[in-house]
């Protein structure tokens, strides 16, 4: 049986941190800055959790084993 492959896309953007819990990146912080606040641009810096509900997706593209 061949070993499942992990979505490539998938681990470009996500880290599984050693307590189990998975990391991303923001949204919205690629273009179109212009028009966006300093502070919204600030506070899209940074990672943050996945939430619990998008887990199970995120561990279906084999992110987490």
């Amino acid at each position: 049986m061949p070993k499942m492959k992990t979505k490539s896309g998938a681990k470009k953007r996500f880290r599984v941190r050693p307590g189990g819990t998975v990391k991303r990146g923001q949204a919205f912080k690629r273009h179109i800055l212009t028009k966006k606040s300093t502070k919204n641009k600030r506070q899209l810096r940074g990672m943050v959790g996945v939430h619990d509900g998008d887990m199970g997706s995120i561990a279906k593209m084999s992110v987490i084993h």
